[in-house]
């Protein structure tokens, strides 16, 4: 009876959301997170302890507005499958809240870094002063060139 209430207050409440940015978050339902053990060395720990995070974002199913979700699609990141899903496996530290706390970091920074637009770069030409300067250069140069030549007697 008393777990059946505590599922009903679980399932009322609302869904927890992970900020990204200022104008991106994610529902907390969007990311899957499983605890795996860690390859590697490290000793007894390593073989009986799941210290590793291995978290997977669906793409396609979040809750991202589509322009980010193309946005994410279209960069060409290796961790992300064919079926639109990113795999972040974070086994850098001893402990699993360490980890976790990493595998979301590097979450953070794939989806600022693939929905970042940058400028449109508009081309510019040197100004007339920056022309003259680079021609009298050019010749002050090549009179100093001209000097060093054999000199006649």
């Amino acid at each position: 009876m008393a777990y059946d209430e505590h599922l009903l207050d679980h399932l009322s409440q609302p869904p927890r959301m992970i900020f990204i940015s200022h104008s991106i978050s994610l529902e907390d339902n969007d990311v899957d997170i499983s605890a795996i053990r860690a390859q590697g060395a490290g000793g007894q720990n390593v073989n009986k302890v799941s210290s590793a995070i291995h978290l997977r974002f669906d793409i396609n199913a979040s809750s991202l507005n589509p322009v980010h979700k193309q946005m994410l699609l279209d960069s060409k990141d290796s961790r992300i499958t064919k079926e639109g899903v990113l795999i972040i496996k974070a086994q850098q530290f001893r402990t699993q809240e360490q980890n976790k706390i990493d595998a979301f970091e590097r979450l953070q920074q794939f989806i600022l870094a693939a929905t970042t637009v940058s400028k449109t770069r508009r081309p510019t030409k040197p100004s007339k002063s920056a022309k003259r300067k680079r021609t009298d250069q050019k010749t002050q140069r090549g009179i100093t060139k001209s000097l060093r030549g054999k000199v006649d007697f």
